[in-house]
């Protein structure tokens, strides 16, 4: 049957998509589509950001009858004065424009210090899935209206006097979700209720009212004890100590973080029951968590450990690791970020490098103190600590039997960990012998393994399964990893599997990039249930090091960056911070070899901080999958190959 040929490719078939364009087009990328949920909470949290900056102590949400949805604020109110620069009404530009809002501005003096608000797309976003959104702001004694539709302005903006008697000052939007964006307009009950108690929760004082016209329901939520009532109204297990509540806040003489930036916590420790853990980063949920949450357990584990040391605790051979303190933890996390960085435009889970620090900071010192001011709870804990390190110890030396004397025996070459649990352990397969002695010294020796590769690995495409073993680094990796060679439709033993993630490390930059495509052809081809089961990754060290001079009471500091665009927005915040023109040096890494073991652990290895991306398949088709990879990796494909860079070229990104 002959292949019908793609119609022309030309200067016309580049579409530019202009204002709230791209969010109809691709909605998924800028909200959740399961249900109309997210795109209200988006509204939402611009009341909480009113109420978290000092403005505002009540928060109406109301579910209509005709399925719309009202949010009221009695805030400050959106302004509605003709923007200095872009000639519209500002009320107007926050609903219709992308990246446009007042969560920006960060300095001292900005409209908000702190907010959950960061992109500047959240109710433009909501606007545009919207058959219809009405805005209203009382501000300054008057009264503004605008009525869009699909993000269109449908009624312009109309200003009328507040009467005498009535000076109120807020923001109410009601809006109508577009059926055709969402899987299902109905809301889930459950979960708004829960964001909004949480809200409450995290803002005491502050009342939150939800009515719902269609039941005849109105639910009120009032909390003066906050985060410990919260925690102890959600817990279902029974606890081994008291809860252990704290918060700290960086004032304006503090060396490392912003006046106001801090965490407040609870943490209940039980020996059953499902564990409750919920956190939040200026009032915006963090389902995924993130470094703020790596903060708590970082300090958390930090006291009890130190706490076990000092009283001599720990039985003969129990090595403590942070998932065995944490393992039974249930908690309520609150962070405080100036300049939050999310992953992923729904911003569940926060990135920001410095929030480990930052919690980790205020916790520890907070733990150690009341451990050794309430030592049997400190023991107690200490026992439940050591209980699930000997569980986990048990578990790894069941596993180290099952596989017997056959194992072939280990590269020589390979720095083992000492950890046997797939959970937590993780070899390194990396790019050079200089690279691989910094991995080694700066990897946890605990839980992280290296195998260094000498030069650049076989292309493996076409090498036939049998054959594969006559290559020394291919040998090394398959008994290092313990597992055999497979295709996809195998299925292989994975009980020999020696680590739980097989981690790509090489240098970031085109000779970097090409080791990563050998290794993952090579898994893709002769290991491709590792890449099914979410067992490989790669490792995405930085190209570039800041290095900034001392500012005010700010001591000297450094920052990586992954690419041009991260080095350009650390750039911005120096620049916002006060710091002069170019008195900042930039480094940019030729290759892992120039990090030594500290900055290799800090930007690379260390979980808390590095970025590292799984591998997946995805939904994709083997099939065509497997076309694609012959004509990029197979021997005979020159031409095929040579037309495959001439159509999709230009989309490539190439580090010169």
């Amino acid at each position: 049957m002959a292949v019908k040929p793609t119609s022309e490719y030309s200067e016309s078939s580049i579409r530019v998509l202009k204002g709230l364009e791209p969010v109809k087009q691709r909605p998924g990328m800028y909200t959740r589509t399961d249900s109309p949920l997210h795109a209200v909470q988006e509204i939402l949290d611009n009341a909480a950001d009113e109420a978290l900056a000092g403005h505002g102590k009540k928060i109406k949400v109301c579910l209509h009858s005709d399925g719309s949805i009202t949010v009221e604020d009695d805030g400050r109110g959106i302004p509605f004065g003709l923007h200095p620069e872009e000639g519209a009404s500002v009320i107007e530009l926050v609903f219709t424009r992308l990246h446009a809002g007042g969560k920006f501005d960060k300095g001292t003096g900005g409209a908000y210090s702190f907010s959950g608000g960061l992109h500047g797309v959240g109710v433009s976003v909501t606007n545009a899935l919207a058959t219809r959104l009405e805005a209203t702001s009382y501000r300054e004694g008057q009264v503004a209206r605008l009525v869009f539709s699909g993000g269109d302005v449908i009624e312009p903006l109309q200003l009328r006097k507040q009467g005498e008697g009535d000076r109120k000052s807020g923001t109410t939007v009601r809006v109508w979700p577009d059926g055709k964006y969402f899987e299902t307009l109905a809301l889930p009950m459950a979960q708004l209720a829960h964001l909004l108690r949480s809200k409450a929760v995290l803002m005491p004082g502050v009342t939150v009212t939800f009515i719902n016209e269609k039941s005849k329901e109105t639910q009120t939520w009032l909390y003066k004890g906050g985060l410990n009532d919260y925690l102890m109204q959600t817990l279902t297990g029974d606890l081994v100590i008291p809860l252990f509540a704290g918060e700290g806040f960086a004032d304006a003489q503090h060396d490392s973080f912003a006046d106001g930036e801090g965490a407040s916590w609870c943490v209940a420790f039980t020996e059953d029951g499902q564990p409750v853990r919920e956190s939040y980063v200026n009032l915006i949920p963090t389902s995924a968590g993130g470094t703020h949450e790596s903060g708590l357990r970082d300090g958390l584990f930090a006291a009890v450990k130190a706490f076990i040391e000092f009283h001599a605790l720990a039985p003969k051979g129990v090595k403590l690791l942070p998932e065995d303190v944490f393992a039974r933890a249930s908690y309520v996390l609150s962070a405080k970020v100036l300049d939050p960085q999310f992953q992923g435009q729904i911003k569940e889970r926060l990135n920001s490098r410095d929030a480990v620090r930052l919690v980790s900071s205020y916790v520890r010192p907070a733990l150690e103190l009341w451990l050794n001011e309430h030592v049997e709870y400190g023991k107690k804990l200490a026992e439940l600590a050591i209980k699930a390190a000997q569980s986990r110890q048990k578990a790894g030396q069941k596993v180290e039997k099952r596989k017997g004397s056959g194992v072939a025996v280990l590269p020589g070459k390979l720095t083992d960990c000492e950890s046997r649990d797939l959970a937590y352990n993780e070899v390194f397969l990396v790019e050079g012998d200089s690279a691989g002695g910094s991995a080694k010294m700066g990897r946890d020796k605990e839980s992280q393994a290296v195998l260094p590769l000498r030069g650049k690995v076989l292309n493996t495409w076409e090498v036939e399964r049998d054959r594969l073993f006559a290559n020394t680094e291919i040998h090394d990796i398959a008994v290092a990893i313990g597992v055999d060679p497979h295709g996809p439709n195998d299925t292989p033993d994975l009980s020999g599997l020696r680590y739980g993630k097989v981690c790509i490390l090489s240098d970031a930059d085109v000779d970097g990039s090409h080791i990563q495509v050998l290794l993952l052809t090579l898994f893709f081809r002769h290991f491709p249930k590792l890449i099914e089961t979410g067992h490989v990754f790669v490792a995405r060290p930085p190209l570039f090091r800041v290095d900034a001079p001392a500012r005010g009471k700010k001591p000297a500091s450094k920052a990586y960056a992954l690419d041009e665009g991260e080095l350009k927005s650390i750039l911005d915040k120096l620049r916002k911070e006060g710091v002069r023109e170019n008195a900042w040096s930039i480094s940019r890494f030729k290759g892992l070899g120039e990090m030594n073991a500290e900055q290799l652990w800090d930007t690379t290895l260390n979980p808390d901080t590095r970025r590292l991306l799984r591998i997946e398949l995805g939904s994709i088709d083997f099939a065509n999958t497997e076309a694609l990879i012959t004509k990029l990796m197979g021997k005979g494909e020159a031409g095929a190959r040579r037309e495959l860079m001439e159509l999709h070229g230009d989309s490539v990104e190439v580090d010169v």
